[in-house]
Protein backbone atom coordinates (compact mmCIF):
# COMPACT_ATOMS: atom_id res chain seq x y z
CA UNK A 1 0.00 0.00 0.00
CA UNK A 2 0.94 3.67 -0.33
CA UNK A 3 0.53 6.17 2.51
CA UNK A 4 -0.35 9.72 1.44
CA UNK A 5 0.11 11.46 4.79
CA UNK A 6 2.44 10.82 7.72
CA UNK A 7 4.92 12.86 9.73
CA UNK A 8 8.61 12.85 10.66
CA UNK A 9 10.28 14.54 13.61
CA UNK A 10 9.89 14.44 17.39
CA UNK A 11 8.20 17.43 19.02
CA UNK A 12 9.28 18.91 22.35
CA UNK A 13 6.99 18.27 25.33
CA UNK A 14 4.30 20.94 25.63
CA UNK A 15 1.68 21.82 28.30
CA UNK A 16 -1.37 21.35 26.06
CA UNK A 17 -4.72 22.66 27.36
CA UNK A 18 -3.19 23.92 30.60
CA UNK A 19 -1.89 20.54 31.71
CA UNK A 20 1.70 19.40 32.34
CA UNK A 21 4.19 19.14 29.46
CA UNK A 22 3.47 15.92 27.54
CA UNK A 23 4.48 14.07 24.37
CA UNK A 24 1.22 12.56 23.05
CA UNK A 25 2.75 11.53 19.69
CA UNK A 26 4.41 8.46 21.21
CA UNK A 27 5.29 6.82 17.87
CA UNK A 28 6.97 9.93 16.45
CA UNK A 29 10.28 9.18 14.72
CA UNK A 30 13.34 11.40 14.99
CA UNK A 31 15.43 9.85 12.21
CA UNK A 32 15.05 8.68 8.65
CA UNK A 33 16.37 5.28 9.68
CA UNK A 34 13.59 4.79 12.23
CA UNK A 35 11.00 5.87 9.66
CA UNK A 36 12.31 3.33 7.17
CA UNK A 37 11.98 0.57 9.75
CA UNK A 38 8.30 1.49 10.15
CA UNK A 39 7.75 1.36 6.38
CA UNK A 40 9.44 -2.04 6.23
CA UNK A 41 7.36 -3.43 9.08
CA UNK A 42 4.08 -2.15 7.59
CA UNK A 43 4.88 -3.16 4.03
CA UNK A 44 4.36 0.44 2.91
CA UNK A 45 5.53 0.74 -0.68
CA UNK A 46 5.53 4.55 -0.96
CA UNK A 47 4.79 7.38 1.45
CA UNK A 48 4.42 11.14 1.54
CA UNK A 49 6.33 12.41 4.59
CA UNK A 50 5.54 15.78 6.18
CA UNK A 51 7.16 17.69 9.05
CA UNK A 52 5.61 16.87 12.41
CA UNK A 53 3.79 19.80 14.01
CA UNK A 54 1.44 20.65 16.84
CA UNK A 55 3.30 22.78 19.37
CA UNK A 56 2.76 26.54 18.92
CA UNK A 57 6.34 27.31 17.93
CA UNK A 58 6.70 27.76 14.16
CA UNK A 59 10.43 27.09 14.25
CA UNK A 60 9.76 23.47 15.25
CA UNK A 61 7.76 22.50 12.17
CA UNK A 62 9.88 24.60 9.80
CA UNK A 63 12.94 22.99 11.36
CA UNK A 64 11.89 19.56 10.08
CA UNK A 65 11.82 20.60 6.40
CA UNK A 66 15.44 19.63 5.83
CA UNK A 67 14.80 16.28 7.53
CA UNK A 68 11.88 15.33 5.25
CA UNK A 69 13.85 16.36 2.16
CA UNK A 70 16.70 14.17 3.39
CA UNK A 71 14.25 11.27 3.75
CA UNK A 72 12.91 11.73 0.22
CA UNK A 73 16.40 11.81 -1.25
CA UNK A 74 17.63 8.83 0.74
CA UNK A 75 14.96 6.29 -0.22
CA UNK A 76 12.95 6.00 -3.44
CA UNK A 77 9.84 4.98 -1.50
CA UNK A 78 9.57 8.42 0.04
CA UNK A 79 8.17 11.69 -1.27
CA UNK A 80 7.91 14.74 0.97
CA UNK A 81 5.96 17.90 1.63
CA UNK A 82 7.39 21.16 3.00
CA UNK A 83 5.91 23.00 5.96
CA UNK A 84 4.80 26.52 4.96
CA UNK A 85 2.72 29.24 6.55
CA UNK A 86 0.74 32.09 5.04
CA UNK A 87 1.02 34.23 8.19
CA UNK A 88 2.92 37.49 7.94
CA UNK A 89 5.05 36.56 10.97
CA UNK A 90 6.30 33.51 9.06
CA UNK A 91 7.11 35.24 5.79
CA UNK A 92 10.90 34.78 6.03
CA UNK A 93 10.59 31.16 7.17
CA UNK A 94 8.22 30.36 4.32
CA UNK A 95 10.48 32.02 1.73
CA UNK A 96 13.30 29.81 2.99
CA UNK A 97 11.09 26.72 2.84
CA UNK A 98 9.97 27.49 -0.70
CA UNK A 99 13.61 27.62 -1.67
CA UNK A 100 13.51 23.82 -1.32
CA UNK A 101 10.46 23.42 -3.57
CA UNK A 102 12.52 22.35 -6.57
CA UNK A 103 14.48 19.70 -4.67
CA UNK A 104 14.22 16.08 -5.78
CA UNK A 105 11.45 14.27 -3.94
CA UNK A 106 9.41 17.34 -2.97
CA UNK A 107 5.79 16.84 -4.04
CA UNK A 108 3.70 18.99 -1.70
CA UNK A 109 3.41 22.09 0.45
CA UNK A 110 1.85 21.50 3.88
CA UNK A 111 -0.54 24.20 5.12
CA UNK A 112 -2.41 24.13 8.43
CA UNK A 113 -4.19 26.84 10.37
CA UNK A 114 -3.96 24.92 13.66
CA UNK A 115 -0.99 27.06 14.68
CA UNK A 116 -2.73 30.29 13.68
CA UNK A 117 -3.75 32.22 10.62
CA UNK A 118 -6.57 31.64 8.18
CA UNK A 119 -7.90 32.05 4.68
CA UNK A 120 -7.22 35.80 4.59
CA UNK A 121 -3.51 35.50 5.33
CA UNK A 122 -1.36 37.56 2.96
CA UNK A 123 1.02 34.73 2.08
CA UNK A 124 -1.51 32.41 0.46
CA UNK A 125 -0.93 33.77 -3.04
CA UNK A 126 2.80 33.16 -2.67
CA UNK A 127 2.27 29.56 -1.49
CA UNK A 128 -0.20 28.66 -4.20
CA UNK A 129 1.96 30.44 -6.77
CA UNK A 130 4.91 28.26 -5.76
CA UNK A 131 2.73 25.14 -5.97
CA UNK A 132 1.68 26.17 -9.47
CA UNK A 133 5.26 26.90 -10.54
CA UNK A 134 6.68 23.62 -9.25
CA UNK A 135 3.60 21.44 -9.94
CA UNK A 136 3.10 20.65 -6.25
CA UNK A 137 0.00 19.65 -4.31
CA UNK A 138 -1.11 21.88 -1.43
CA UNK A 139 -1.82 19.59 1.52
CA UNK A 140 -4.35 21.30 3.83
CA UNK A 141 -5.48 20.25 7.31
CA UNK A 142 -9.22 20.22 8.03
CA UNK A 143 -10.99 19.87 11.38
CA UNK A 144 -14.28 21.14 12.86
CA UNK A 145 -14.56 24.78 13.81
CA UNK A 146 -12.42 27.90 13.52
CA UNK A 147 -10.02 28.44 10.62
CA UNK A 148 -9.68 24.73 9.76
CA UNK A 149 -13.41 24.13 9.27
CA UNK A 150 -14.45 23.06 5.79
CA UNK A 151 -16.47 26.28 5.47
CA UNK A 152 -13.14 28.10 5.64
CA UNK A 153 -10.77 25.67 3.93
CA UNK A 154 -13.30 25.03 1.19
CA UNK A 155 -12.87 28.59 -0.03
CA UNK A 156 -9.29 27.67 -0.98
CA UNK A 157 -10.68 25.03 -3.33
CA UNK A 158 -12.97 27.65 -4.85
CA UNK A 159 -10.14 30.17 -5.23
CA UNK A 160 -7.23 28.00 -6.28
CA UNK A 161 -8.57 24.58 -7.28
CA UNK A 162 -8.84 25.25 -11.03
CA UNK A 163 -5.09 25.01 -11.56
CA UNK A 164 -3.56 23.79 -8.27
CA UNK A 165 -4.16 20.40 -6.67
CA UNK A 166 -5.48 20.52 -3.09
CA UNK A 167 -5.39 17.52 -0.77
CA UNK A 168 -7.96 18.05 1.99
CA UNK A 169 -6.63 16.08 4.96
CA UNK A 170 -9.11 14.22 7.24
CA UNK A 171 -12.04 14.72 4.83
CA UNK A 172 -13.46 17.61 6.83
CA UNK A 173 -12.27 16.24 10.16
CA UNK A 174 -15.60 15.44 11.82
CA UNK A 175 -19.33 14.89 11.58
CA UNK A 176 -20.32 18.23 10.05
CA UNK A 177 -17.46 18.22 7.55
CA UNK A 178 -18.14 14.66 6.45
CA UNK A 179 -21.84 15.33 5.87
CA UNK A 180 -21.21 18.56 3.98
CA UNK A 181 -18.59 16.95 1.75
CA UNK A 182 -20.25 13.61 1.03
CA UNK A 183 -23.73 15.11 0.83
CA UNK A 184 -22.73 17.31 -2.09
CA UNK A 185 -19.77 19.62 -1.82
CA UNK A 186 -16.92 17.22 -2.57
CA UNK A 187 -18.71 15.84 -5.62
CA UNK A 188 -19.75 19.31 -6.75
CA UNK A 189 -16.10 20.36 -6.76
CA UNK A 190 -15.02 17.30 -8.73
CA UNK A 191 -17.82 17.76 -11.24
CA UNK A 192 -16.84 21.42 -11.66
CA UNK A 193 -13.28 20.42 -12.55
CA UNK A 194 -11.66 21.43 -9.26
CA UNK A 195 -8.41 19.58 -8.61
CA UNK A 196 -9.42 18.38 -5.16
CA UNK A 197 -8.33 15.19 -3.36
CA UNK A 198 -8.77 13.85 0.15
CA UNK A 199 -7.86 11.18 2.67
CA UNK A 200 -10.01 9.58 5.36
CA UNK A 201 -7.58 9.63 8.29
CA UNK A 202 -9.45 10.53 11.52
CA UNK A 203 -12.77 9.98 9.74
CA UNK A 204 -15.77 8.98 11.85
CA UNK A 205 -16.81 5.37 11.21
CA UNK A 206 -19.81 6.02 8.98
CA UNK A 207 -17.92 8.33 6.59
CA UNK A 208 -15.77 5.82 4.63
CA UNK A 209 -18.79 3.57 4.05
CA UNK A 210 -21.01 6.42 2.93
CA UNK A 211 -18.34 7.97 0.70
CA UNK A 212 -17.74 4.65 -1.06
CA UNK A 213 -21.49 4.20 -1.54
CA UNK A 214 -21.80 7.68 -3.05
CA UNK A 215 -18.84 7.12 -5.38
CA UNK A 216 -20.52 3.95 -6.62
CA UNK A 217 -23.88 5.68 -7.01
CA UNK A 218 -22.58 8.79 -8.75
CA UNK A 219 -20.01 7.00 -10.88
CA UNK A 220 -17.11 9.38 -10.20
CA UNK A 221 -14.73 10.43 -7.43
CA UNK A 222 -12.84 7.13 -7.28
CA UNK A 223 -9.66 8.88 -8.43
CA UNK A 224 -9.73 11.50 -5.63
CA UNK A 225 -9.46 9.44 -2.41
CA UNK A 226 -6.20 8.20 -0.85
CA UNK A 227 -5.18 6.09 2.10
CA UNK A 228 -3.32 7.99 4.81
CA UNK A 229 -2.19 6.89 8.26
CA UNK A 230 -1.28 10.32 9.71
CA UNK A 231 1.31 8.58 11.88
CA UNK A 232 2.20 9.40 14.66
CA UNK A 233 -1.14 11.18 15.26
CA UNK A 234 -3.11 8.46 13.54
CA UNK A 235 -2.82 4.68 13.80
CA UNK A 236 -1.60 2.92 10.67
CA UNK A 237 -3.14 -0.46 11.48
CA UNK A 238 -6.49 1.02 12.47
CA UNK A 239 -6.75 3.44 9.55
CA UNK A 240 -5.81 0.69 7.10
CA UNK A 241 -8.30 -1.83 8.49
CA UNK A 242 -11.20 0.63 8.47
CA UNK A 243 -10.62 1.78 4.91
CA UNK A 244 -9.98 -1.74 3.61
CA UNK A 245 -13.30 -2.82 5.09
CA UNK A 246 -15.10 0.05 3.35
CA UNK A 247 -13.63 -0.64 -0.12
CA UNK A 248 -13.48 -4.45 0.07
CA UNK A 249 -14.52 -6.16 -3.15
CA UNK A 250 -14.46 -2.95 -5.18
CA UNK A 251 -12.09 -1.71 -7.88
CA UNK A 252 -11.84 1.39 -5.70
CA UNK A 253 -9.47 -0.52 -3.40
CA UNK A 254 -6.56 -0.39 -5.83
CA UNK A 255 -7.18 3.29 -6.54
CA UNK A 256 -7.27 4.26 -2.86
CA UNK A 257 -4.25 2.24 -1.76
CA UNK A 258 -2.09 2.49 -4.88
CA UNK A 259 -2.86 4.35 -8.09
CA UNK A 260 -4.19 7.64 -6.70
CA UNK A 261 -0.95 8.11 -4.79
CA UNK A 262 0.98 7.64 -8.03
CA UNK A 263 -1.14 10.31 -9.70
CA UNK A 264 -0.62 12.84 -6.94
CA UNK A 265 2.80 12.09 -5.51
CA UNK A 266 4.55 9.55 -7.73
CA UNK A 267 6.96 10.14 -10.57
CA UNK A 268 10.71 10.69 -10.66
CA UNK A 269 11.02 14.48 -10.13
Amino acid sequence: MNDAHRHLGVLPAYPFYGGPPVNPDVTARATVGDLLKDLDREGTEQALILPNYGVPDPDVAFGFNDLVVEAAQRDDRIRCGLWVSAQERDRARTVKALGLAGERGVRALKLSFLLGGGIDDPGLETIFGAAREHDLTVHVHTSPGAASDIEQVGTLVDRFGDDVRLHLVHFGGGMSGHIKLIGSRFFDWVAAGKRVYTDLSWAIGFAPRWLVTEIDRRGFGHDRVLFASDEPWGDHAGESARLRAAVAGRELSDAVFHTNFETLYGGTK
